[in-house]
């Protein structure tokens, strides 16, 4: 283990969540990165987004939160691995009781949070924000604690960052792309991945919506030739062999996605994809900070909108899409298949 040098600010972020969550931490990792002097940075994160995070350019250390289930011993693990690393500063981007007490007993002299339920008794920078109002991004959100603990630390940011945040060359994309197209059944001029399953964390379309949703896209791209990829979560195999027999059934080709060994791995190929359609999962994020083209669909409810949960692309590489004010808020059912399907389709056209 290394150790920061004297000048160099040595900072653990938490953000110990789901995929999703910790993909909208990146833009605020790359703003503590791109300061000037760039700190030193460690994430605790949990083991299944590790990979993730092993792979994030803007990271320097992973440490593995065991959960607030693990044993006693694990627990005071953590304790005394983060205590001889000798933080200067904690940031924790989703704040819980266990975490801050953590970063308070360890002796972290700097440690913020927002200013959200009784756990920022332990932080001694809370920073008000009101996030369930749902009025930013969850990652402007993240990234305006960033900027408050640059602030604290008296590091200088000559400008936020922007799109992608997880950059990667473009001889790398291309590769990617040359190796979906390897194994789908058509030569298009895109390539799009529809990933149908939820991952248990948000509401998303249905199978018939899905293949309703790409029958008209193919009619409205009038002979557009589209490599369509069908991709799946651990245990969302069979989401995606329906939808595969479904649009068969309309002689619409579509293939699996290509199997992956981690979260990682599925990334690095989906760099090849022009265009996600998913709900507000894990995948959506990944193309987020990809810069990926993304159209995604989220209910209506205000700890889940659109605007919230919105992925860190560029505005002009980002459709979203929910129900309306006078449907139920997670009546996924009630969402304009037709007018969604336009909206991609001219995205598609670019």
């Amino acid at each position: 283990m290394s150790h920061p040098s004297a000048a160099t600010p040595n900072v653990l972020v938490v953000r110990n969540d789901k995929i999703g969550d910790f993909m909208l931490a990146w833009p605020a990792l790359a703003c503590l990165k791109n300061a000037s002097p760039a700190p030193r940075i460690t994430v605790l994160v949990p083991t299944y987004t590790a990979p993730l995070a092993n792979a994030c350019p803007w990271v320097d250390e992973v440490l593995i939160d065991p959960g607030p289930s693990a044993d006693k011993a694990a627990q005071q693990e953590l304790l005394a691995q983060i205590k001889a690393r000798g933080f200067d500063a904690l940031l924790t981007l989703f704040s819980t009781p266990r975490i801050g007490w953590l970063g308070w007993r360890a002796g972290i002299p700097l440690r913020i949070a927002p200013a959200t339920k009784w756990a920022q008794v332990f932080y001694n920078v809370r920073v008000r924000q009101r996030r369930s109002q749902s009025v930013k991004p969850e990652f402007q959100y993240n990234v305006d604690l960033a900027c408050a603990l640059l602030a604290r630390l008296s590091l200088k940011l000559s400008a936020l960052p922007s799109p992608p945040f997880w950059p990667m060359n473009d001889s790398h994309r291309q590769q990617q792309r040359q190796a979906l197209l390897s194994t789908s059944q058509t030569a298009g001029e895109c390539v799009v991945v529809v990933h149908p399953g939820s991952g248990g964390s948000a509401v998303n379309l249905s199978i018939e919506q899905y293949a309703s949703l790409i029958t008209q896209i193919h009619q409205q791209l009038n002979g557009m030739p589209i490599s369509w990829m069908v991709s799946a979560g651990p245990n969302e195999k069979p989401y995606a062999q329906a939808l595969i027999e479904q649009l068969d059934e309309v002689d619409i080709t579509a293939g699996h996605f290509p199997d992956s060994i981690s979260v990682a791995d599925f990334a690095l190929q989906l760099a090849g994809a022009d265009l996600l359609i998913a709900g507000s999962t894990g995948p959506l994020h990944i193309a987020g900070c990809l810069n990926v083209a993304t159209a995604g669909f989220y209910p209506a409810k205000r700890s889940a909108t659109p605007l919230r949960w919105q992925t860190c692309n560029s505005a002009q590489k980002r459709l979203a899409f929910s129900p309306p004010d006078s449907a139920g808020q997670q009546d996924m059912s009630a969402i304009d298949i037709n007018h969604a399907a336009q909206q991609i389709s001219t995205l598609l056209r670019g």
